[in-house]
């Protein structure tokens, strides 16, 4: 539980940082429609959609040594996640807890059973989602504002300004319930492996049937998370990268929303750090290339680039370790 509890702490938060940094939503007002989006979307969408659970669940194998070293594995790879996350919050860093979690697992399977305990088919899906939460976050964000742009060019300024602002706090609550949806959905996958490995669940085809109580636990922790440490990661993602006026903020959320909603319902594990920030950057991009903190966008960079072999090579030496000691 403490990987959802972290998820929430450092990962949902950027599902309504630009409607506070616009004003739309007060602080705490956004962490309370996080906290309750976020339960919504992680228990409505699995009972009717659970392709991204699947797809996280079968993306590695730790059957190659027993079941004990399975266990083992899985747990390093667990502590490896929340290190990561921790680190990255406490510099205030949006990385993707998509990402952690995916390398967790692999390089802590790696330590079993090498790289044939990586299904490579599942694996494409990650690399699918990384390129379409880019590709559409910034694309959708820079679209949709020069669109917002043309629409309400002839619109009274307190008229516009009254629709964006109700939009805004809608498309925060829209992209809260589906970060709930796409990140509940992953951890509930390896909730349902710590299950398998522990003989309390069995696999039913490709996946498993993830039961009513394990979509509730996963989704209150989460929203615990979130009502904890929100704040330091909405200054980073919605008011240190760029400046948003209301217009922009809800062009941003909009595109990250049609963005996760088309992800979830297909099935592809995308990062929605990933796809909120790249949207913000294509709303500032389509102003001009200078409205972005480039320097903080760097920095977030670097963050994703490392988050794939970081906790990767983390995972791998704690698992390593624990099994030798174990």
């Amino acid at each position: 539980m403490g990987v959802i509890f972290v998820n929430g702490w450092t990962d949902a938060p950027n599902a309504i940082a630009t409607a506070v940094s616009t004003r739309v939503l007060k602080p705490n007002t956004a962490i309370w429609i996080a906290v309750v989006m976020n339960f919504l979307g992680a228990l409505i969408m699995t009972m009717f959609n659970a392709q991204v659970a699947e797809t996280i669940s079968n993306i590695v194998s730790f059957d190659s040594q027993g079941v004990q070293s399975a266990q083992i594995a899985l747990a390093a790879s667990l502590f490896a996640i929340v290190v990561w996350a921790v680190a990255a919050w406490y510099f205030g860093i949006p990385t993707s807890e998509s990402h952690a979690l995916i390398a967790g697992l692999t390089g802590a399977a790696m330590a079993l059973g090498g790289l044939g305990a990586v299904n490579m088919g599942e694996w494409k899906k990650v690399l699918i989602g990384l390129v379409v939460s880019t590709v559409l976050g910034f694309g959708g964000g820079f679209v949709i504002t020069k669109l917002m742009v043309l629409i309400f060019q002839h619109v009274p300024r307190r008229k516009a300004n009254k629709f964006f602002h109700y939009g805004q706090a809608s498309a925060a609550a829209a992209n809260a319930f589906l970060h709930g949806a796409q990140d509940g959905q992953k951890f509930m996958g390896v909730f349902m492996l710590a299950l398998f490995y522990n003989d309390l669940a069995e696999k039913t085809g490709n996946g498993f049937v993830i039961p009513i109580w394990v979509m509730a636990l996963s989704s209150i922790t989460m929203g615990i998370g979130t009502s904890v440490g929100g704040m330091r990661i909405i200054k980073s993602v919605g008011m240190d990268m760029v400046k948003l006026e209301t217009y922009q903020g809800f062009s941003a959320d909009f595109a990250a929303a049609i963005c996760l909603f088309l992800a979830s319902i297909l099935g592809i594990p995308v990062s929605t750090t990933h796809t909120k920030t790249t949207a913000i950057m294509g709303v500032g991009a389509s102003k001009r290339l200078s409205s972005v903190d480039w320097k903080i966008v760097k920095e977030m960079l670097f963050a994703w680039v490392m988050t794939f072999p970081g906790c990767g090579l983390i995972a791998y030496a704690m698992a390593k370790l624990f099994i030798s000691i174990f």
